[in-house]
């Protein structure tokens, strides 16, 4: 939340920056300005000003790096968790003695395919896919689908519990 609130005062502040320029364009242009000041004023309101300006570009590109960094620390710890769910999935698989069709059929099962779905991905038959669905399911020791999937979100949750 602190982040936030810095970002928020930099764009603030570069806002302030450039508003100063363009008031003193308009200022000129329309001829509104009353009093002049002086010189030395005005040098070091527009050094503020460019200050400001380049202060707001450095830091929003310190701030854009952060922001890359993170994405790239979030995508990699992503493809971990995929990484190793897909080797608990393949171990499952292994352990009930699937054959290399009824892993692709559970694996599609378990991304919430449809029996069609799958038959037409695997260019079988309905009912081919679902005796390999039920061959899943019995060497799984589970009723259906809905309990297959429950399988690994009970052990992705229980894994989650223990970090």
């Amino acid at each position: 939340m602190n982040r936030r609130w810095v970002l928020i005062g930099l764009f603030v502040l570069q806002g302030l920056c450039a508003l100063f320029f363009v008031s003193e364009v308009v200022l000129t242009v329309v001829g509104a300005r009353t009093a002049p000041i002086s010189w030395h004023l005005r040098e070091m309101m527009e050094l503020g000003a460019v200050v400001g300006l380049l202060l707001g570009g450095v830091l929003g590109a310190v701030a854009l790096n952060q922001a890359v960094r993170a994405r790239r620390h979030a995508e990699a710890s992503l493809r971990g968790v995929q990484l190793a769910f897909r080797d608990h999935m393949e171990a499952k698989f292994v352990q009930w003695g699937l054959s290399p069709a009824e892993r692709d059929v559970a694996l599609f099962t378990i991304k919430g395919m449809s029996i069609q779905e799958i038959s037409g991905l695997r260019n079988t038959s309905e009912g081919t896919v679902k005796a390999q669905s039920n061959a899943i399911y019995r060497k799984s020791d589970v009723s259906g689908r809905t309990q297959l999937l429950s399988l690994f979100l009970d052990d992705l949750l229980a894994e989650d519990a223990e970090d």
